[in-house]
């Protein structure tokens, strides 16, 4: 399904599955709506989950936009879904490029190049896949339910 850019699109089902997309045609202008998405859909999420969860996938949304600015010309698009159970939210990023993301070796005197690391960090899994025009990357953020 092709979305126009600038768009949000949000289902829900019977199985209370929530899903978020959106697609810029430049991705440094994502990168806020990218975390507010992320915000905006755990807020609908029952139990709500741990204030800390919601920022580890902030983050984790927000870096991956912003390896698209910094490295994939043109379009980039924004899926989210929240896992059944609501364990886990599915952050996909799509965009032109065919280059699959370097992880270069960490070093506390670089200014920049940790985001990734922060991704695998946050993420209980970490993927790349080509498309016919350019690549998606999809981590799992793990949602903690919010202990009583």
């Amino acid at each position: 399904m092709d979305i126009p850019p600038g768009t949000h699109t949000r289902t829900q089902t019977r199985a209370a599955l929530l899903r978020c997309s959106r697609t810029w045609d430049d991705a440094m202008a994502g990168i806020g709506d990218a975390r507010d998405a992320v915000a905006a859909l755990l807020a609908e999420v029952r139990p709500v989950p741990p204030r800390r969860s919601v920022q580890d996938a902030r983050l984790v949304a927000s870096e991956l936009v912003t390896n698209v600015a910094k490295h994939a010309p043109g379009p980039c698009t924004l899926s989210l879904e929240v896992l059944p159970g609501a364990g886990a939210l599915r952050i996909a990023v799509s965009d032109t490029s065919p280059d699959p993301p370097l992880m270069r070796p960490p070093d506390p005197r670089r200014v920049g190049g940790h985001g990734l690391h922060l991704v695998a960090m946050l993420s209980r899994a970490l993927e790349v896949a080509r498309l016919p025009h350019g690549k998606r990357i999809t981590a799992t953020v793990p949602l903690a339910a919010e202990p009583e």
